[in-house]
């Protein structure tokens, strides 16, 4: 069949901002040549384009019926897919592209992702390497394996490759963010980390600067909330709080950059807080940010930073006068955008601002509040005989060498102890595997170890605490919503304050429940702490059931006061920007 000109000129529409007009020319080729594979590919990259992933799967579909031997057209299949979170449907049609042509490289990056997050690593190692083999140096492939290298716990080699991809493309601030993120699980010094943000930072545009309204200082602000995270994950757990109320005439919108879920129970409760919510995971960053824009925002809350589903690329233009980064991520982003970060006077103390890019946005006497689970079970002891167990339910590449360290002292001073961990990662045979041998590798028994990876509702999630005496925080990553789970569940946590932000999390958790006997200064500390606590079988007792009323009184649940100091923070800033 011969090529249809106005395809050509249909994409070049769509690259030139007429994207509705080429959407109805190709749908007029399409009725006119409804077998025309080309076209029907062409339609759906224009309707992904325009926000209808739906449609778009629909003329894939038939564009493989058509031509079902070409794995271009599996291969886009799968990656729609993905891009609507169908991870499980994804994977037959990127594993059918191989098939028809192994040497055809696409197909490997959308199925290294698929594994990565399906807690295959070793498979996701695989075929980015097979990859990597048929097209050497691939930046979003080297990245994808960067992700499933972090995922295995092998966190040094995937520091590497992303030095690599660097090394390669010295001038992309593309490929920095998933660095940054990483480096906040190593144990290197917080001037280093400032160091790679400020790299980060020198490689973005300078931010637009936004002309201050006289007049615009005391009148209702309309707040944008910019999330991946606006459904069942940690990050909503402490915005709900934030949500609680608001200033009178405040106008709250909500850009979820997630993948459409209106059936999560977080998400239907989030969802009536906000006057209206956009999806936007879709968008590229031009229509993110006109979307940003067009509804007038004055102060943006940006959740993710550089974590998974994070758009800090789209600030470049700044949709809006002032940006604040909140919740989601454990550092100074670098980027020129944002004005503002939400942290304590525990997490970041006089002097932290040296290394922020941003202004220090203090909401004493703690940044967090917490909204406990409807449904959690009532706190319950480990039965009385036993082994005395310490636990953790974080990420595992939150478990550094010095926490290893730590850890191996607290089982050494317990003599019979035992540790329980879990992490969804440890699903992953190849992952397991490796945790145990670092365990081992820094002092601690495998025998001693027990991994938990899923369960299937967050009550028997929690109901698993019931077996946890002691609860240890790692660092220099400390837990955030595992240190309030545990709390909440009536079992103590001890905490290790660091150096920097994501160190002194707990601290901050600790405080502002009143239990700042548990927060250590040094090693030593920490280790006679844990081990008093487990020890005392009375005090664990009492603390059972003692913790959960204590934390409901404290400001880390009391979400009324919680939404009135940072919004009233934010009215300071802003009158203070426009002042």
């Amino acid at each position: 069949m011969t090529p249809d000109p106005t395809l050509a000129q249909a994409m070049q529409d769509a690259r030139q901002g007429r994207l509705s007009q080429a959407i109805q020319n190709v749908r007029r080729v399409v009725q006119r040549q409804p077998k025309n594979a080309d076209a029907l590919q062409v339609l759906a990259f224009l309707l992904t384009q325009a926000g209808q992933a739906q449609q778009a799967l629909h003329f894939l579909q038939q564009a493989i019926q058509v031509a079902p031997e070409v794995p271009a057209f599996r291969n886009n299949l799968g990656t729609a897919l993905v891009q609507l979170g169908r991870f499980a449907e994804a994977r037959p049609h990127f594993e059918k592209a191989i098939e028809l042509d192994l040497k055809y490289p696409m197909p490997y990056l959308g199925l290294s992702f698929v594994c990565t997050t399906a807690q295959d690593s070793a498979a996701a190692l695989r075929l980015s390497e097979l990859g990597l083999q048929l097209r050497p140096g691939w930046p979003e492939l080297m990245q994808v394996r960067a992700s499933a290298l972090e995922a295995a716990d092998r966190l040094d080699e995937a520091l590497a490759t992303l030095d690599e991809l660097i090394r390669l493309r010295p001038s992309d601030p593309a490929l920095r963010p998933n660095r940054l993120m990483a480096l906040n699980y190593t144990c290197r010094p917080a001037r280093e980390l400032f160091a790679a943000a400020r790299e980060y930072h020198a490689l973005c545009p300078p931010a637009p600067a936004w002309p201050v309204e006289e007049s615009a200082r005391e009148r209702p602000l309309r707040v944008g909330v910019l999330s991946s995270d606006l459904r069942t994950h940690s990050v909503a757990f402490f915005l709900e709080a934030l949500l609680h109320s608001r200033p009178n005439r405040w106008t709250l919108i909500a850009f979820s950059n997630s993948t459409p879920s209106p059936k999560d129970p977080l998400t239907q409760r989030l969802r009536p807080r906000f006057d209206e919510w956009i999806e936007t995971v879709a968008l590229d960053d031009a229509a993110l940010d006109e979307a940003i824009r067009g509804r007038r925002i004055d102060v943006l809350l940006e959740l993710n930073g550089h974590t998974t589903g994070g758009r800090l690329s789209a600030l470049q233009r700044k949709p809006a006068p002032l940006i604040v980064s909140a919740l989601g991520y454990p550092n100074t982003t670098g980027h020129p955008a944002v004005d503002l970060r939400l942290v304590d006077s525990i997490t970041d103390p006089p002097g932290a601002e040296a290394f922020c890019t941003e202004r220090l946005l203090r909401v004493d006497p703690c940044f967090l509040c917490y909204t406990p689970p409807a449904d959690a079970p009532a706190p319950a002891l480990p039965p009385e005989d036993a082994p005395l167990t310490f636990g953790s339910f974080n990420f595992t590449a939150k478990l550094s060498a010095p926490t290893i360290a730590l850890w191996a002292q607290c089982l050494a001073a317990a003599p019979g102890s035992r540790l329980l961990l879990k992490a969804k990662s440890t699903a992953d045979p190849s992952h397991r595997e490796h945790l145990l041998a670092r365990l081992e590798a820094g002092g601690i028994d495998p025998a001693r170890v027990e991994l938990l990876a899923y369960t299937r509702t967050m009550t028997e999630h929690l109901g698993l605490y019931g077996r946890v005496h002691v609860a240890l925080d790692p660092t220099p990553y400390n837990g955030t919503t595992t240190t309030c789970e545990a709390l909440w569940m009536g079992v103590p946590v001890v905490t290790l304050a660091g150096d920097r932000h994501a160190a002194r999390v707990g601290a901050s958790l600790l405080h502002a429940l009143g239990r700042e006997e548990w927060v250590a200064s040094d090693a030593s500390g920490y280790i006679g702490t844990a081990v008093r606590l487990a020890t005392d079988r009375a005090e664990l007792a009492r603390l059972r059931t003692a913790l959960r009323p204590q934390m409901a009184a404290s400001p880390l649940t009391d979400a009324a006061a919680y939404s009135a100091r940072v919004f009233a923070a934010l009215a300071e800033a802003w009158r203070s920007r426009s002042a």
